[in-house]
């Protein structure tokens, strides 16, 4: 079982309708007093349980956790599902989705961050190669501040297949790299993809030479790049940019 602790992660968890508890309570304090609310009109069952027992369960508990099963963190949709929504491009479907394509990121406070960062600018799916990405369930919501429940997530065994159907299906596929043009310098508007990653290694062979192009973000600091989850941020945010403008 998994379970989560955080006030965020629990409610946005709940909010989400997803399958989930019960709520396990041992001191209540006044968060977790309306979080038992939220639960109660979700008809979600509250047991009430001793703190060792909490403890146990969950050590780093604050008088409070939501039980989940194991398959509460598996992937939201499939590729195929997500393109298939979408529709063809240039006829009814839509024109502008933005996708994350995370190669290898280990660490789950890098993903939680991206996740965070996914669901503030409206990031249409975030695709991670199966098995070999970070799942910690606690820790992404947690650092994700929840943002893990709502932001669609897909996983596949090969992520190069996943890029040439991102391609056939109208996508430009940006691979994120300190040495590529500066992002402001490309359009970044229509279907995009942009490719991240794992800490330390970078983009493997296979899957940049997928990439259409690299792109990076101008640096004028003395460290030789940024963690991979706040380039991530500044890349979205520069997609955004472009797509407001007139």
């Amino acid at each position: 079982m998994i379970y989560l602790t955080g006030f965020h992660a629990i409610e946005e968890r709940i909010k989400s309708g997803r399958p989930c508890g019960p709520l396990l309570v041992a001191k209540p304090g006044p968060r977790a007093r309306d979080l038992m609310s939220l639960v109660g009109e979700r008809k979600i069952r509250i047991d009430r349980v001793g703190t060792i027992e909490l403890d146990r369960l969950a050590p780093d508990h604050r008088g409070i956790a939501l039980e989940m099963d194991e398959s509460g963190s598996e992937a939201d949709i499939t590729l195929e599902e997500f393109l298939e929504n979408l529709g063809k491009e240039g006829e009814s479907g839509r024109s502008d989705a933005l996708v994350a394509v995370l190669d290898e990121i280990t660490d789950p406070h890098n993903y939680g961050a991206i996740l965070r960062s996914c669901d503030q600018f409206g990031i249409d799916l975030v695709i991670t190669r199966h098995r070999r990405t970070a799942k910690h369930a606690e820790v992404i919501s947690k650092t994700s501040a929840g943002a893990s429940e709502w932001v669609p997530q897909a996983e596949t065994a090969n992520l190069v297949r996943a890029l040439d159907d991102l391609k056939e299906a109208g996508f430009w596929i940006y691979g994120a790299d300190m040495e590529g043009e500066d992002a402001w310098r490309r359009d970044l508007r229509g279907r995009t993809a942009i490719v991240f990653g794992g800490e330390g290694s970078g983009l493997t062979r296979l899957l940049r030479e997928k990439c259409d192009a690299m792109i990076s973000i101008p640096s004028f600091g003395r460290i030789d790049s940024l963690n991979v989850s706040v380039a991530a941020g500044v890349l979205f945010y520069e997609v955004m940019r472009q797509r407001q403008k007139k």
